[in-house]
């Protein structure tokens, strides 16, 4: 089995240091959306909060390609579904701890709660 591929250290640091990232799930071309992100053991993690039907969440499930966008590059990555326990609470506590601020905090609350936590996503680059 092949290892999994991670990203360079400065784009994680640049992911760490920034509150949104942004996005597009699948392979068409259409724009970028910005979204919450979390690094976890040197790994990316998003969220999905509403679950839009049509969605970027929704999107990935049906094509776990797409694209992020951080300081002026453009990254091609996998989404791949994440369901660990242990990675789980990890996410969990990274999103409290990143999203604190009074205004933000009842989000990462709910970007901890089932619906939320259920749609975890590792973004690996290709």
């Amino acid at each position: 089995m092949e290892p999994r591929r991670r990203f360079p250290n400065e784009i994680l640091a640049a992911i760490t240091g920034s509150k949104v990232l942004r996005i597009r799930a699948g392979n068409q071309p259409h724009r970028f959306i910005g979204i919450w992100v979390v690094v976890v053991e040197g790994r990316v993690f998003v969220r999905s909060w509403s679950l839009k039907p049509g969605g970027w969440y929704r999107k990935f499930l049906e094509e776990p390609r797409g694209a992020i966008e951080i300081v002026s590059h453009e990254i091609p990555v996998r989404a791949l579904r994440t369901r660990s326990k242990r990675l789980n609470d990890a996410v969990d506590r990274a999103y409290l701890n990143k999203y604190n601020s009074p205004g933000s905090l009842k989000y990462a609350r709910d970007l901890g709660g089932a619906k939320s936590r259920g749609t975890t996503i590792e973004l690996v680059p290709l």
